[in-house]
């Protein structure tokens, strides 16, 4: 199958989210607890719109699996496996900030190969393919490409929240933040859109599941930067990751992860 010929159908399933997300966006909804331990958030429009790009998979992809947050894997070990995140920063969708968004990735054999972030509300998507990347939106559709910056001394910083850091990571994190110029918080999945477009330099994270990372790989590796855990490894089973616009600086920042 060619990765390329379903770049549509990915536009097709962000419709067909959107459809399901924007009804409830700065509406009055209920919001459900997932977690015993803390603070997990999910609401009506994360579980219709997963179930509907579900639905809209196997009729098209029978044979696909799916891996999602709201309702686990399906033949998570077929050839293609889409990986879903019907809304990647629910916290901000349920407090009305639009830098939530839809996150829809395409793994072949494993390897991460097509993803998008769809954000229904202000009309943006960000899409790559691993190759290339790009951006279709109120700013007109064209090509994406990160920024040149081989030095955290002027690198700008993304992170969802330092509270979110198991304990024993706060530290390592903490050392690059301490390093670069700017630091900001609160973006989810923009973060890695912003530094595909060349806008930051960095995200930094842990404790991240598959569906919180796999869409965003091909759109920061195809606008010329890099995705990995702390280790160098493979980011597609999520865990601690760094992402970087500029190759060179991503050494960079994993000596600092990795420094006592």
């Amino acid at each position: 199958m060619d990765v390329e010929s379903l770049s549509a159908f990915v536009d097709r399933l962000a419709d067909t989210a959107s459809d399901s997300i924007m009804p409830l966006f700065r509406a009055s909804v209920s919001v459900e607890n997932k977690s015993s331990g803390g603070f997990d958030p999910v609401t009506a429009a994360d579980r219709e719109a997963e179930a509907a790009m579900r639905k809209l998979i196997g009729e098209a992809y029978p044979d696909h699996g799916i891996v999602g947050e709201e309702y686990g894997s399906d033949r998570a070990d077929a050839e293609f496996v889409w990986v879903l995140d019907p809304i990647d920063g629910t916290r901000a969708f349920i407090t009305g900030l639009p830098v939530w968004g839809c996150l829809i990735g395409l793994l072949h054999q494993g390897k991460p190969v097509l993803g998008m972030m769809a954000q229904p509300f202000t009309g943006e998507r960000y899409a790559g393919d691993g190759k290339r990347a790009w951006y279709t939106g109120p700013g007109g559709a064209r090509a994406i490409a990160t920024r040149p910056c081989n030095s955290l001394a002027e690198a700008a910083l993304f992170t969802t929240s330092p509270s979110l850091f198991p304990e024993a990571d706060l530290p390592d994190y903490q050392r690059v933040e301490r390093a670069v110029r700017l630091a900001r918080y609160g973006v989810d999945c923009y973060a890695y859109c912003m530094v595909g477009s060349g806008h930051a330099d960095i995200v930094v994270e842990a404790g991240l599941q598959s569906y919180d990372i796999v869409a965003l790989i091909p759109i920061v590796e195809g606008a010329g930067g890099r995705v990995t855990t702390w280790e160098g490894g493979s980011a597609a089973s999520g865990g601690r990751i760094a992402a970087t616009g500029d190759p060179r600086l991503h050494e960079k920042v994993l000596e600092a992860l990795a420094a006592a």
